[in-house]
């Protein structure tokens, strides 16, 4: 049953509510008083189609809405649950059902099933269980097969409805089934993606096989040969320092002459026999050190541009896993 309609901006009517309560009621006034606007309202609510010259002059949008109360359980209620309206359930088995129309002077239109935005149709569907339309000529609702149902199954009686709620229980429980099939079927195809994925990940790191800290070590010699000419340059100038194969003087034959001297001259004060060994030891370091830095020389020759453009080859498949 209709309880309210409320219309904004629709032809005439600025803002009007209009209390609808059991039994008849009449809408009477002077011509242009608005009348067709109450019948034109109750239509967009329940799915007419939507005309923007309707809306009011100087108004940029119209809207109808329209309270009902309707069973918490049924076509109507199934239909609304289906849309994903909800019902303000009002006990007794009774429930207050809110729909909803809007319509823009541009001509476009909404419409709100239960507080939930829905298509338009869902509204013409509701409308065939809400209203019955009487024309001049027909019973427009005894052409619907919905209402031809609806009277074939109360006159059934009790075994008829009893077999209904039956069915619209097992109609309920095969459209869950459904949807959990439809989760479990998405879930398998989900699952089947992210092996396939996993695999070829795992192909392409075995393909590229990477090892324990190798990315760090591959960039370090990366960076090692890309200054090559700079460290080249440096060691050599310090190993010349340490020891030079020509005849100008080195660290090494520096620390040599300054121990004899120290040696020869220990004999007459001891303490200089404690700086002679450090002197010693100290040209024992130099000697490793031009050592390190002959061989440090000579792995750096044998790198070339080749062994650089492979370590950076190899660089890039390591940071692509």
């Amino acid at each position: 049953m209709i309880e309210q309609l409320h219309l904004q901006g629709l032809g005439v009517i600025d803002d009007a509510v209009l209390p609808i309560g059991p039994g008849f009621t009449a809408i009477t006034g002077e011509t242009g008083a608005g009348k067709t606007m109450v019948v034109t309202g109750l239509g967009l609510v329940l799915g007419a189609r939507a005309d923007s010259g309707a809306v009011r002059a100087g108004a940029s949008a119209a809207s109808v809405d329209g309270v009902w109360i309707v069973p918490t359980t049924g076509a109507v209620a199934e239909r609304v649950a289906d849309a994903g309206g909800d019902l303000d359930d009002l006990g007794d088995g009774r429930a207050e059902l809110l729909l909803g129309r809007s319509l823009s002077a541009e001509g476009r239109s909404r419409a709100y099933v239960g507080g939930r935005s829905a298509p338009v149709g869902v509204l013409s569907e509701l409308a065939e269980h809400l209203v019955v339309v009487h024309g001049q000529s027909d019973q427009l609702r005894l052409r619907s097969a919905a209402a031809q149902r609806d009277a074939l199954d109360r006159f059934g009686g009790a075994t008829i409805t009893a077999a209904l709620e039956a069915y619209r229980a097992a109609y309920a429980r095969v459209r869950e089934l459904d949807r959990v099939l439809s989760e479990v079927e998405g879930d398998g195809e989900a699952r089947s993606r992210e092996a396939a994925t996993l695999r070829a990940d795992l192909a392409a790191i075995e393909a590229v096989d990477p090892q324990p800290g190798e990315d760090v070590d591959v960039a370090a010699r990366a960076e090692r040969l890309a200054h090559a000419e700079d460290l080249r340059a440096a060691a050599t100038q310090a190993h010349d320092a340490l020891s030079r194969d020509d005849d100008l003087p080195d660290v090494i034959g520096l620390l040599g002459e300054a121990r004899h001297a120290l040696e020869r001259a220990a004999d007459n004060d001891a303490a200089l026999a404690e700086i002679a060994a450090q002197v010693t030891e100290l040209g024992y370091r130099a000697t490793d050190a031009a050592a390190a830095l002959a061989a440090y020389l000579a792995d750096l020759d044998e790198s070339g541009p080749q062994e650089l453009a492979a370590l950076e080859e190899r660089r890039a498949a390591l940071g692509a896993l």
